[in-house]
């Protein structure tokens, strides 16, 4: 039975901003290097949105400053790779997803780190079949995404590139130094096409996972992503990241009071910041992250259960079912620091008694 592109959990940007990247290259009069779907400058505006001269409107897929996005951008035009560094939450797969789209034409060419990968994930594996049956060859060959990426000159992603084991790690420095890779078995070697880059992301938490070796990191050019700014901008992100939830999922048009959105931001931003916004009261910090990210999941769980089992429209009751599981990641040291933000700031705001009730009811 055929499968319709509309079940499709999670199109691929490709494929969901299908419309906006065809009328970007339609309009784009600027260079093109090579083997790039649209130019640096379209590239950048399919990130950050804008309405282009025939009326369509592209959507701003990353809100923060323009300038890293540029800068972002340019690295991969450079010999250098791209690294997108952060805490978890700062969309740095949502942003190499849309840039490998944008200039590749596809995001699919990916390597999802983990501790177990091996070698042949970034390299090469083998057809043990035909191997057998015909010894090496290029047809018994296996490529990787990074193979695929340098045959066709196009932009590959590597996640969570710290989760990586240090031998697997630097075998990709042959790759971007010298953009080559040895295929000793053939006696031949795959050189890179121009269009070729990497885009890496790796969590700055996750350190002591498997550092990068010095002579990996000069490979790549870091771009830190960071939180948003401003609590109006932070506001905005998960705002639209709902609408976009509930469309998909063709629930009722999402009625999720702003209000609710706010108090979620004002409490994720006071505890990362470890203190009130008025200034008037120090707190203690969890250890989770409280991402933009996080805010956006802990709004969606709330919609599907006031869709579902509620009233229609998010509540307090809605929102507290996930919070607290939001911030609550140790038991021991983020349940004291819960448990104190919780009596001493939402317990004193009046407007707050609703959520106060329901949170200590969880």
């Amino acid at each position: 039975m055929a499968k319709s592109k509309n079940n499709i959990i999670r199109p691929h940007a490709e494929d969901a901003y299908q419309h906006e990247l065809k009328a970007l290259s339609k309009l784009d009069t600027k260079n093109k290097p090579d083997n790039w779907l649209l130019s640096p400058k379209s590239v950048v505006t399919y990130i950050v949105g804008g309405k282009l001269e025939d009326g369509t409107e592209i959507e701003t897929k990353y809100y923060g400053n323009r300038r890293l996005i540029e800068v972002a951008v340019a690295t991969l035009l450079t010999d250098r790779a791209l690294l997108l560094l952060g805490i978890p939450g700062t969309a740095k797969t949502w942003l190499s997803e849309h840039l490998g789209a944008a200039i590749s034409g596809t995001s699919k060419l990916l390597i999802q780190g983990t501790a177990g990968l091996s070698e042949e994930a970034l390299r090469y594996g083998w057809n043990y079949a035909k191997l057998l049956a015909e010894g090496p060859s290029e047809s018994s060959m296996t490529p990787s995404p990074v193979l695929k990426a340098m045959k066709e000159g196009k932009i590959v992603r590597i996640e969570e590139l710290t989760r990586l084991p240090s031998d697997v790690q630097d075998s990709l420095i042959t790759v971007l130094s010298e953009k080559t890779l040895p295929i000793p078995e053939l006696n031949h070697e795959q050189q890179a096409i121009a269009g070729f880059n990497v885009i890496a992301t790796a969590n700055d938490r996750d350190k002591g996972v498997n550092e990068l070796s010095s002579a990996l990191r000069r490979r790549f050019n870091t771009v830190v992503m960071p939180l948003p700014k401003s609590f109006e901008e932070e506001v905005k992100i998960v705002q639209t990241r709902v609408e976009k939830f509930t469309q998909k999922l063709k629930m009722p048009k999402s009625k999720v009071p702003i209000e609710e959105i706010k108090r979620l931001i004002t409490i994720f931003r006071e505890l990362r910041q470890g203190g009130t916004v008025d200034g008037k009261m120090k707190l203690k910090a969890p250890g989770s992250t409280l991402s933009t990210a996080e805010a956006i999941s802990v709004i969606n769980n709330g919609v599907i259960l006031a869709t579902h089992f509620g009233t229609g429209t998010l509540t307090a009751d809605d929102l507290s079912a996930s919070l607290t599981g939001a911030i609550v990641k140790d038991p021991k040291t983020d349940a004291i620091a819960w448990k104190e933000y919780l009596e001493t700031v939402i317990k004193d705001r009046k407007e707050w008694k609703d959520l106060y009730e329901a949170c200590k009811s969880q």
